[in-house]
């Protein structure tokens, strides 16, 4: 077997473990469209946020991510850059008013997949999460790429359900109030990216190691 299933199942537990806390930047991100669109117009921030995820696997798998570490001012930029994105984003859409769904729902998909990479991609601490975790579940006697595909797609395929059950939960909001109180719903959707442009601002772009 490729990985061990008592393998694979312990991967699977400490990655459940992982997503036990506070929304991260693309979560949020993805929940402010998914009220201001609907989970289905929403969806390709997804596709940008795993895009940039699947980049950062490689490098982490292709053993990238000591130059990322010895690169570390280079995106701290990267980061801070993310950050303003989001920032732009968000009082963007807070500015919007009460413009109807209808109108809203016209924004490009291709703008929405930028956002999600733009916001996964200004993370870099992404790559170093990644280089820690795999080692740990990887049979060193068993080729390596597969195992990092198997590992990588089973984390996509986690976060994917986990980011739709927040958006449906986001989206309910919109069924509730509709078109009426859309300027409220914006304004909320700006406070959720301003949101995840904090939580990024706090994350550290290179693990503090143990002395």
């Amino acid at each position: 077997m490729i990985v061990p299933l008592e393998n694979y199942l312990a991967y699977v537990a400490t990655v459940l473990i992982f997503f036990a806390h506070p929304p991260g930047p693309g979560q949020l991100l993805f929940m402010a469209h998914s009220i201001r669109l609907g989970v289905r117009k929403a969806l390709p921030v997804v596709a940008g946020n795993h895009t940039a995820n699947i980049i950062q696997m490689c490098l982490a798998g292709f053993g990238l991510a000591g130059a990322i570490a010895t690169s570390a001012d280079l995106f701290v930029v990267v980061k801070w850059l993310g950050v303003g994105y989001l920032l732009w984003l968000g009082v963007s859409i807070m500015c919007t008013g009460g413009a109807r769904r209808s109108s809203v729902s016209a924004e490009k998909s291709s703008s929405l997949v930028k956002q999600g990479f733009t916001t996964a991609a200004a993370n870099p601490y992404a790559v170093m999460f990644f280089a820690a975790l795999f080692p740990q579940f990887l049979n060193p006697e068993a080729p390596l790429s597969p195992q990092i595909i198997i590992l990588g797609a089973t984390y996509l395929a986690i976060d994917g359900t986990i980011l739709l059950a927040m958006g449906a939960s986001a989206s309910k909001v919109m069924l509730q109030f509709g078109d009426r109180a859309m300027a409220l719903i914006n304004r909320f959707a700006g406070v959720l990216m301003i949101g995840a442009a904090l939580v990024l601002a706090t994350r550290d772009v290179v693990p503090e190691r143990d002395h």
